[in-house]
């Protein structure tokens, strides 16, 4: 069991998964192509289904060798479910399965530790966010209701409900299209409707959507950090053994000369 357990904890054998994971990437994405299907299609299903073996086994081979343990890992048990999916049949009414396959690639996250920590990042930094969403909502709810109210009568199609500003003040966010699209036309019959949109503009892209970046950026700092600090830790526990298996040999070189000493005096 310590020999399985090694082997899947091994580099070459996390190097090999990773491996067999761009490749079944590639092999799905050829697939969407009806040339190389013609060409090749037997042989990429039989890697598909080659490489899903391999996945299979090696699940479980982890569920042999961890147990309960298995369940206790979050990136494990996303392992599961992705691995799960591509064993469900593609019938009729879940066709759309066969799509969802692609999502094997999606392990890669949990096979590269920089992939992990940039993805621990964005966990840790969902609360922040959460509160930066709703201090958008709220903008956007204000901005749409006056939009609405001040443009609405002549611009329906852009203005004329509260849901209709709601989409069009997310296109201006994004600046696509925002000034000759949007903001231009509305100025030729209200001039001083730059009043109402440069404000937003500024409030929200070049504000709340920076909030955003720093409080990601925040997170991924405290989980490289923490990261850091793990490493540091175990560094100096395996320093601390060393440190103190030296200790002992020395102590056994000195009992030992002590015992020579004694020898030789007799």
């Amino acid at each position: 069991m310590n020999a399985l357990k090694n082997f899947l904890e091994s580099r070459r054998f996390e190097l090999t998964i990773t491996v067999l994971i761009v490749i079944n990437a590639i092999t799905l994405g050829l697939e969407t192509s009806e040339r190389a299907m013609e060409v090749a299609g037997p042989l990429l299903l039989t890697l598909d289904r080659l490489i899903l073996s391999v996945f299979v086994l090696e699940l479980g081979a982890k569920l042999i060798v961890y147990r309960g343990r298995f369940f206790r890992d979050p990136w494990r048990i996303f392992d599961l479910l992705v691995v799960s999916i591509a064993l469900v049949p593609a019938s009729a009414n879940l066709s759309v399965l066969r799509a969802l396959r692609i999502l094997r690639v999606l392990r890669l996250v949990s096979m590269v530790p920089s992939l992990r920590r940039v993805v621990g990042g964005l966990i840790a930094a969902l609360p922040g966010m959460g509160s930066i969403m709703l201090l958008l909502a709220l903008v956007f709810y204000v901005f749409s209701v006056m939009a609405t109210k001040l443009f609405g009568a002549h611009f329906p199609d852009w203005f004329g409900s509260i849901g209709r500003s709601a989409y069009s003040l997310f296109q201006i966010m994004t600046l696509e299209s925002w000034s000759m699209g949007i903001v231009r036309p509305v100025m030729e019959m209200f001039p001083w409707a730059w009043l109402f949109f440069i404000p937003f503009i500024v409030s929200t892209t070049f504000t709340v959507l920076n909030l955003f970046i720093g409080i990601i950026v925040s997170a991924m700092q405290a989980e490289h950090d923490a990261a850091a600090t793990a490493e540091r830790s175990a560094m100096q526990q395996e320093q601390e053994v060393i440190l103190a298996e030296i200790r002992a040999l020395r102590d056994d070189v000195r009992a030992l000369k002590r015992e020579n000493a004694g020898d030789v005096r007799r």
